[in-house]
C-alpha cells in the first residue's frame, strides 16, 4: 500500500500516514511557467494499492486538475488499484438541475475521476448522499460525526437542543440529537443568493436551552449566522456550531466575528489559515480516514466506522 498527496491538504495526508505507520509517498508537483501543472511520482508503484489524498477545496479547479494528473501518472506507472481519498468533495452542491440550462457538475466531476483512472472513492460528509450514485465504482462514504460526538461528550452540555439551520440538514441534526439525547429544532430559511440567506421561523423549543447548530459545510457562513441570530432572539443561552467542512472566506469570517455563535467545531478536511476573533476548534479526521484506508486495503468492512453509541450517522 502507498499513499500520495496532492498539495491541497498535506498535513492531513501526513497525519493519516502517521496513524497507519507508513511514509507518505514521494512525488513532485510543480507549476510550469505558463501555469500548467507538472507531476512526477518519485517511487515505484507497479502492482501497488495506491491512495491519493486530495481535498478539492479552493482553489477548487486547480486542486481537481492536480488530482486528475496525479491519477493519470499513477495509472500509467501500472498501479494495481487507485483510490481517490476526498476528505472534501468540491462541486458537491451542484448535484441537481434546479433551474433550466444548468449543469450537474458533481456528476461531471465523478465522470472525470473515473476517466482519469480511479478504481474506488473514499469520501467524507458529502453534501448530498445521492452523489454516491453518480459513480459506477465503489464509494465508501464516511461521516465526521463520531469525531464530533467524542468532543461534544467531553463538554457535558446540559439541556441541549440540536438545531438544523435548514430543512435539508434535518437528517443530520436528527442523528446528532439521538446520540446526544437532545431535543431537535429546525430553522426555516429562504436563500436570496449564493451568499445571502434569510431565516424566517424556528420550529421547536429553544428558550433557555443551549443550542447546537449542525451543518455539513460553511463558506460564507450566511446560513449559520442568520440561524444563530434567530435562535438567540428566541432565547437560546449558549450557541455552538458543528460543521464538517469549514471553507471560510473573508465574508464568512467577518460574519462569524459578529455572530452570537460562541464556538465553531470543525475538522481538518480542508486546510485553512489560523483565524483570529472566532473561537474555532479543529478536530482531526486522520484516524477515521486512516482506519478506512487500512480496511479497504485488507478488504475488511468499513461499516463499523459509521456506527457509534449504538446509533448510526446515516
Amino acid at each position: 500500500m502507498k499513499i500520495f498527496s496532492g498539495s491541497s491538504n498535506l498535513p492531513l495526508a501526513e497525519a493519516i500516514c502517521a496513524y497507519i505507520g507508513i511514509e507518505l509517498g514521494k512525488s513532485t508537483i510543480k507549476p510550469f511557467p505558463d501555469g500548467e501543472t507538472f507531476v512526477k511520482i518519485e517511487e515505484n508503484v507497479r502492482g501497488e494499492d495506491v491512495f491519493v489524498v486530495q481535498s478539492t477545496s479552493p482553489p477548487t479547479n486547480h486542486h481537481l486538475m492536480e488530482m486528475f494528473i496525479m491519477i493519470d501518472a499513477l495509472r500509467r506507472a501500472s498501479a494495481a488499484r487507485i483510490t481517490a481519498v476526498l476528505p472534501f468533495y468540491g462541486y458537491a452542491r451542484q448535484d441537481r438541475k434546479d433551474q433550466p440550462r444548468v449543469p450537474i457538475t458533481a456528476k461531471l466531476v465523478a465522470n472525470l475521476l473515473v476517466a482519469a483512472g480511479v478504481n474506488r472513492i473514499l469520501a467524507m460528509d458529502l453534501h448530498a448522499q445521492q452523489i454516491q450514485g453518480f459513480f459506477d465504482i465503489p464509494v465508501d462514504h464516511l461521516y465526521a460525526a463520531p469525531v464530533m460526538y467524542e468532543y461534544l461528550k467531553q463538554k457535558r452540555l446540559h439541556n441541549l437542543v440540536v438545531v438544523s439551520p435548514d430543512v435539508g440538514g434535518l437528517k443530520m441534526a436528527y442523528a446528532y440529537s439521538q446520540v446526544l439525547d437532545a431535543g431537535l429544532a429546525i430553522v426555516a430559511k429562504r436563500r436570496k443568493s449564493a451568499s445571502e440567506v434569510e431565516s424566517m421561523a424556528v420550529i421547536g423549543e429553544i428558550r433557555g436551552k443551549d443550542a447546537l447548530l449542525v451543518d455539513d459545510l460553511t463558506e460564507t457562513a450566511g446560513t449559520l449566522t442568520t440561524a444563530a441570530d434567530l435562535i438567540k432572539k428566541k432565547g437560546a443561552k449558549k450557541i455552538l456550531a458543528c460543521v464538517s467542512h469549514a471553507i471560510l472566506n473573508n465574508m464568512g469570517i467577518e460574519r462569524l466575528r459578529k455572530s452570537p455563535i460562541d464556538e465553531l467545531v470543525t475538522t481538518d478536511t480542508v486546510l485553512r489559515p489560523a483565524i483570529s476573533g472566532v473561537k474555532i476548534v479543529t478536530l482531526s479526521v486522520a484516524g477515521l480516514l486512516g482506519e478506512a484506508i487500512k480496511r479497504i486495503h485488507s478488504n475488511s468492512s468499513v461499516t463499523s466506522l459509521f456506527e457509534f453509541k449504538g446509533g448510526r450517522t446515516s
